[in-house]
């Protein structure tokens, strides 16, 4: 009862959401816990409804999540498949894995990029930028973006257990709002999720400046 409570006085605090979230975990976290996923999938549907409701305007909930899931074996993680493949049956699931994408579902995009790397990324931007003949003097940001892998923003990147982050987004993350949670992600509850929302508004978003 008192959960229930705490849950609903956090609800009724937050009227501003990030467009996109960003999960950073570990392969041993996703081995431990591999139905968070879905289960953090519905609850920021439930809390843009909310606020979409609360605000009477549609677009102010948050439009996409992704789960980065850090491994040097993303073939490790082939027994969390079927959980992460339930996301497609309340959302458009993009998996990334390996060299291989997977689409599947409808509705609000949740990306999930298995053992992907930042460095990586940029990596592979510059080589299709020289195999396609791309002038030196025409490379501006913009060019590189248009070649990314992750063509979006994350507004907040959230890293449970208190671990260091990883280099994945490193380009489009540099103004992102980043929380750590002392919460281990197999012991991670809407409530942890509302607090991080509802102090994610109380910021001032410099972009840098």
């Amino acid at each position: 009862m008192i959960y229930w409570f705490y849950e609903f006085l956090l609800k009724q605090q937050i009227t501003e959401l990030p467009g996109h979230v960003c999960f950073m975990i570990s392969g041993q976290d996703m081995t431990d816990a591999p139905g968070n996923l879905v289960g953090i999938t519905s609850w920021c549907s439930e809390i843009s409804k909310h606020v979409e409701k609360s605000r009477h305007k549609e677009k102010y909930g948050i439009r996409g999540i992704t789960f980065h899931i850090s491994t040097p074996d993303p073939g490790a993680m082939k027994a969390c498949l079927p959980e992460i493949r339930k996301i497609s049956t309340i959302a458009r699931l993009i998996l990334h894995i390996g060299n291989k994408e997977e689409i599947a579902g409808s509705g609000m995009d949740v990306v999930v990029a298995i053992g992907k790397s930042g460095k990586e990324e940029i990596t592979d931007c510059i080589r299709k930028m020289a195999e396609d003949r791309v002038r030196p003097s025409d490379v501006d940001e913009k060019m590189l973006e248009s070649y990314l892998t992750f063509k979006y923003t994350p507004d907040v990147v959230i890293k449970s257990g208190g671990d260091h982050l990883t280099d994945f987004l490193i380009w489009q993350s540099v103004y992102s709002e980043l929380f750590f949670s002392d919460v281990n992600w197999k012991y991670l509850r809407k409530v942890d999720f509302l607090r991080v929302l509802r102090d994610y508004q109380s910021r001032i978003r410099r972009f840098g400046k």
